[in-house]
């Protein structure tokens, strides 16, 4: 890493709403630089250099791929296009952060794990969730028996857009509807928790260009006998909540799951206890809390981070270690995560043109 003070030198491939937070967020991390941009045409890439203070701006995904001072890309383009990007990207020798849905299919995602492995080069799917520091400590919580053996998990991410029959998430070559853009995070979460399941049931609401507008999964564990029950919708306002209930237990993740800043812990016997990112909190009138407990050291009082921030200091700390992949976003981990959102495609009688190639 050789930017300044041996700061990690990023280039940021796409100039969307998601490449602009993540940029935010970035260029207000220690340790960290953005020094390229890219995106099809020249215009929008300079654009997005100016507002951002961005050295250097491309008009082709090829010249930021080619920039000897890009230690690493984060790909932000349409999840249709993470194939192409990401390959060009660890074909000419770069690391890889790629949002998610990590691509279009379990196809097109084994491509991109074989080629990183082959290279030897460090390649990590964007599912900041795992990397938040709340997370870690549920999880950790969860692991280590706090509820007992997991029995069912629950999420769901939905929100009521007005989504006409030209925009993006209603065209299946672009991978649209509810389940890539936002059905990931619930499949996700269930897979933190058990793993990949055995077994796949859902049903869906489909627009007439075939892409899903409201999705229902249920998923099972034949080996624990858990169950996963999740809904994503781009036609309705869903709670953003998630719960998981063992046989001792249960812990309440409230709205915005995929990146809170608290959850409820119950156990059998003892009074709910609240697990903050910062201070104490206040807790709940409805809802009798004991006091807060930090999350240790990931707390994001301590730390001073936020937002995507934690994915980038992970991406960040694993290229300084000389590591090819994150423990906390294992590649295997995003295949499984895509066979599931496969299978639940195939359940429902969503197809991708993609899916037909090869």
């Amino acid at each position: 890493m050789a930017g300044t003070g041996g700061a990690v030198r990023w280039g940021v491939l796409a100039t969307g709403g998601i490449a602009a937070t993540f940029t935010e967020d970035l260029r207000a991390l220690p340790g960290a630089e953005v020094v390229a941009v890219a995106s099809r045409t020249e215009a929008a890439a300079e654009a997005f250099a100016r507002r951002f203070g961005i050295p250097r701006a491309y008009g082709s995904w090829a010249g930021l791929a080619a920039d000897e001072d890009v230690d690493v890309v984060y790909v932000a383009t349409p999840h249709s296009a993470h194939r192409e990007a990401a390959g060009l990207c660890l074909e000419a020798g770069k690391p890889v952060l790629c949002e998610k849905a990590f691509t279009l299919n379990a196809r097109e995602a084994g491509e991109l794990v074989k080629l990183a492995r082959e290279r030897g080069l460090f390649l990590m799917e964007a599912m900041w969730t795992y990397c938040d520091p709340v997370v870690r400590r549920m999880t950790e919580l969860v692991r280590d028996g706090a509820i007992g053996e997991i029995r069912v998990v629950q999420a769901d991410f939905g929100l009521a857009g007005s989504f006409g029959p030209d925009h993006r998430l209603r065209d299946p070559a672009l991978g649209g509807g509810a389940l890539l853009d936002l059905g990931v995070y619930p499949v996700s979460f269930a897979h933190l928790l058990l793993g990949e399941p055995d077994r796949v049931r859902a049903d869906a609401l489909l627009s007439p260009e075939g892409v899903d507008l409201n999705t229902a999964m249920l998923l099972g564990w034949s080996q624990t006998g858990a169950s996963a029950l999740l809904n994503c919708s781009i036609v309705a306002d869903t709670p953003l909540t998630a719960s998981v209930t063992g046989t001792k237990g249960r812990i309440d993740v409230p709205r915005g799951f995929f990146s809170p800043e608290r959850f409820v812990l119950h156990r059998e016997g003892r009074e709910p206890e609240e697990f903050t990112s910062g201070p104490t909190g206040t807790a709940g009138a409805a809802v009798p809390v004991g006091p807060a407990d930090a999350v240790g050291p990931a707390d994001t009082t301590s730390t001073g981070l936020r937002g995507l921030q934690f994915e980038q200091v992970e991406v960040m700390r694993a290229l300084r270690a000389g590591e090819t992949e994150s423990p906390l976003v294992p590649l295997d981990g995003s295949l499984a995560v895509m066979r599931t959102l496969d299978a639940v495609r195939d359940r429902i009688g969503v197809r991708y043109p993609a899916d037909g190639l090869g």
